[in-house]
């Protein structure tokens, strides 16, 4: 069971804030492939990998990163300056 988190457009497109995923995924990518065929909201919230940074356990990361050992995994879009 791994947290995931959703932050700006992407919690707006797929309606939660955050929940929990039963998943075997062994790296980020993974996981973001079985979110994907659950429904249409998950497909287009991760359509664009380009448009999305992603932590694990609040650490910035990579889509490639192992999932081993993780207990939250968290998406969001770059951040800007201001």
């Amino acid at each position: 069971m791994i947290d995931c988190l959703y932050f700006a457009w992407v919690r707006e497109r797929i309606g939660l804030p955050r929940e929990q995923v039963e998943t075997s995924a062994a790296t980020v990518l993974d996981l973001v492939e079985e979110l994907r065929a659950r429904e249409p909201r998950y497909a287009a919230a991760f359509e664009d990998l380009s448009a999305l940074r992603v932590a694990i356990d609040q650490e910035l990361t990579d889509f490639g990163a192992s999932l081993a050992g993780a207990r939250e995994v968290a998406f969001f879009p770059p951040m800007t300056g201001g």
